[in-house]
C-alpha cells in the first residue's frame, strides 16, 4: 500500500478517535482500551462507545434505550449494531459528515446505561443537575 492510501485510511480514523477521546474520556471512571480490534471507551469494565469498522466504513457504536434505537435505525447514516443490536446498541456511520453535538449526547446516554450509580453521581455533580432523592 502507497504512502497516500495508508494516509487516506488512518488519517480519518485518528481524526474520530481524538473526538471520541475528548467526548468519552472526561466522563467519570472512563477509559479507553482495545476490545475485539477497536477502540473502546469503558465505564469500569463496561464499554459504552466504540470506534468500529462494518464493511470497509467507520463507524461509532454506542448503547441507548429500545425506543431511541427504533427512531435512529430510520434515520440516514445509523444501523442496528452487528450481533449486539438485541442489547440496544446502533452504529452511526462516521465516514461522512458527523454532527458531534449529537454523538456527544448519544454517547452520554450509552454511558449512563452502563456506568454505575457513583459514577453518574459524580457525574451530575460536576454538571450541578439535582440529585434524585432515596425515598
Amino acid at each position: 500500500m502507497s504512502k497516500l492510501k495508508k494516509s487516506i485510511v488512518i488519517i480519518p480514523s485518528e481524526r474520530l478517535l481524538r473526538r471520541l477521546r475528548a467526548i468519552c474520556l472526561p466522563l467519570p471512571e472512563a477509559a479507553e482500551t482495545v476490545k475485539w480490534g477497536n477502540p473502546t471507551f469503558v465505564a469500569g469494565k463496561k464499554a459504552f462507545a466504540v470506534l468500529d469498522r462494518y464493511h470497509e466504513r467507520r463507524c461509532i457504536a454506542f448503547c441507548v434505550p429500545s425506543e431511541t434505537q427504533r427512531l435512529l435505525i430510520k434515520r440516514p447514516g445509523y444501523f442496528p449494531a452487528p450481533y449486539a443490536a438485541k442489547y440496544g446498541w446502533v452504529c452511526l456511520d462516521a465516514e461522512g459528515r458527523v454532527h458531534w453535538a449529537e454523538v456527544s449526547r448519544l454517547i452520554l446516554i450509552s454511558y449512563r446505561i452502563v456506568a454505575l450509580k457513583r459514577m453518574i453521581n459524580c457525574l451530575d455533580a460536576r454538571s450541578g443537575a439535582p440529585r434524585k432523592s432515596k425515598e
